[in-house]
């Protein structure tokens, strides 16, 4: 059953990258217009726009729209990475300065036990 689905997903990838080309949309279009002459000599308007609705748009807007999405999709990937990098970048930023603020606060601690020694020295003179 595996290896089934596995065959059937290659063969949809396969299929999908070349219908969402604009080669395959030319492709279509082509095979399209070859039944225009058929649909005009009919004179009957419902047929010609059936052929324009049903067959032409059908067909290349379908590759047309994939390629749309593909481009649409590589644009909004390439904004999550940029996003991602540059939440990295702060993330580390956060890190440096959470560092650096741990430095201070051990250096002021140290400070403030040394004020409290001097102050009890004072006391007892």
């Amino acid at each position: 059953m595996k290896s089934i689905n596995e065959f059937n997903r290659r063969i949809a990838e396969k299929i999908t990258s070349f219908v969402s080309t604009m080669w395959c949309a030319y492709i279509f279009a082509a095979l399209a217009l070859i039944s225009l002459p058929a649909a005009i000599k009919t004179g009957d308007v419902v047929v010609i726009v059936a052929w324009i609705a049903q067959t032409f748009l059908q067909l290349v807007l379908l590759s047309i729209i994939m390629v749309g999405q593909q481009a649409s999709s590589s644009s909004v990937e390439k904004m999550i990475k940029e996003t991602h990098t540059a939440s990295l970048d702060e993330f580390e930023l956060a890190k440096e300065a959470r560092r650096i603020a741990d430095l201070e606060l051990l250096e002021l601690k140290k400070m403030a036990a040394e004020i409290h020694r001097v102050l009890k020295d004072v006391e007892r003179k």
